[in-house]
């Protein structure tokens, strides 16, 4: 298939908002004989959601707690004046099993389940397209007939179960595996290790996560459209049920819903390699007008001026005006905190930006612990400066875990990843990252160092660093849906 085709058609079919029909069908729960839900919860002044530590629903990120469904939340939280409690220690089934058991919301890219014991639904929230990915070094498959003869696995719970068995009733020969708490990265990376020849997730799933694993391509779109929503305990009143669907509403009327999709899910490029000829081209005309504040900075903070370069062209091309749509931004792309805290008042002055990003690497740097040394504490501080030292703290405690080494980058490059998959982020203290990005950015800002260095050698030769993720063993985990008799 036609790359543009393809990516035209992804486009089209990501994450689109699907109401009206399914509310046309969706059947309203009785009403229960009491109603306490909403006013304990006004009345305790906080509201407990329970949820899954991921990309797509609530991670920490850059600038703290983010992700889609987290965002959602919040302003739930808000427009019912209350605190938000979170329990993000779950999968799928789990979330569930609590909201039945405890009560509130539960919100971890749920599928909509009318007939789920126990629980009702919010209103539609997203529709979400299933899609074939499969190990590039495979033939495509473009239709159902082709995964007839793959392995392939899918994360139980999410509602994708539910599509492949309406599959095999038009293919009774199709089978697969299915494991119950397993997140995307780790299937991806299945897939990506030769475990799995295919997995089927969600369009939105893969866009999130396709940087990180090169070797896995998009086939084609199976089934129809997944449909999101809050879960509910069915006993405990309509009340907040229908405070929360008036809330979607307002949200989903507001085009608020729409720029959030937008914003989590309208893009994946943002880290894509940029060619070198690109490059150069930017170091010929866009460098010139900031390599004396890069020699400053780097002089006050004892940097070489080349590396701060190489990491405000990886944070913004060398564009002071830039700004992410998380609102990070200016050439050295500060978060108001972080811009606060080294005293930059403008992010948007490139000579503030370049001064205050240096001062923030070094702070970064100087809290390490003395036991890293060399290029391992400049890589870590690089790896830091991108997801937080945190997280980076976090992977060192599982570098650690692993046998290796923390104060080495390589075994710390190598446990980055793994705060993407909930067997390891559930044993830290941050939880989830896209751990995956440091070890890119780190790569990347080593690269165009490398570049600069060429440049300002007048040499003719670089190298291009590897971007795969480091190798991890298989476990028993699957359990196999058999094809029909």
């Amino acid at each position: 298939m036609n790359d543009g085709l393809r990516h035209a058609r992804h486009l089209r079919t990501l994450v689109t908002i699907g109401l009206g029909l399914v509310l046309a069908c969706w059947p309203r729960p009785p009403v229960p004989p009491s109603d306490v839900t909403l006013q304990r919860v006004l009345e305790r002044d906080f509201i407990t959601v329970h949820t899954r530590n991921t990309p797509f629903t609530y991670y920490e990120g850059r600038q703290g707690p983010t992700g889609f469904e987290y965002e959602l939340m919040r302003r739930f939280a808000d427009r019912l004046g209350v605190s938000l409690n979170l329990s993000d220690d779950h999968h799928v089934q789990s979330v569930l099993d609590a909201v039945r058991d405890q009560g509130d919301l539960g919100a971890a890219a749920l599928p909509l389940d009318p007939l789920a014991p126990g629980l009702m639904f919010s209103r539609p929230i997203l529709s979400m397209q299933p899609m074939v990915v499969y190990r590039r070094d495979l033939p495509p498959p473009d239709e159902l007939d082709d995964l007839l003869e793959l392995n392939i696995g899918i994360a139980k719970g999410t509602g994708i179960s539910r599509v492949m068995h309406e599959l095999q009733q038009r293919r009774p020969q199709l089978s697969w595996k299915e494991a119950e708490d397993l997140e995307i990265a780790a299937l991806l990376r299945r897939v990506e290790d030769g475990d799995l020849d295919a997995a089927v997730v969600y369009a939105h799933q893969f866009r999130l996560n396709r940087l990180f694993f090169p070797e896995v391509e998009d086939g084609f779109d199976v089934g129809q459209p997944v449909t999101m929503a809050w879960a509910f305990a069915s006993l405990d009143g309509l009340a907040l049920v229908e405070q929360a669907n008036a809330f979607l509403e307002d949200l989903q009327d507001s085009g608020e819903l729409d720029l959030l999709v937008s914003r989590y899910f309208g893009h994946d490029d943002y880290l894509e390699y940029v060619g070198a000829r690109v490059f150069i081209h930017h170091v010929n005309q866009r460098l010139p007008r900031y390599d004396e504040l890069f020699k400053q900075a780097a002089r006050e903070q004892h940097f070489d001026w080349k590396l701060l370069a190489a990491v405000g062209y990886q944070e913004s091309h060398w564009d002071p005006e830039a700004t992410s749509p998380t609102g990070v931004r200016g050439l050295m792309m500060l978060t108001n905190a972080t811009a606060e805290e080294v005293g930059v008042a403008n992010r948007l002055d490139a000579a503030q930006s370049i001064e205050g990003g240096a001062r923030y690497l070094r702070s970064i740097e100087e809290r390490l612990p003395d036991s890293i040394r060399g290029d391992d504490r400049l890589y870590m501080a690089l790896a830091a400066y991108n997801v937080g030292l945190g997280h980076l703290y976090d992977a060192r405690d599982i570098a650690r875990m692993r046998g290796g080494n923390p104060d080495h980058w390589r075994d710390v490059r190598d446990a980055l990843p793994l705060l993407q998959e909930s067997q390891w982020h559930s044993k830290t203290r941050h939880g989830y990252a896209r751990g995956g990005e440091p070890v890119i950015y780190v790569q990347n800002i080593r690269r165009y160092l490398e570049i600069l260095d060429y440049v300002d050698r007048s040499q003719q030769q670089f190298h291009k660093l590897n971007a795969r993720l480091p190798d991890q063993a298989d476990s028993e985990i699957f359990e196999l849906v058999p094809p029909m008799p």
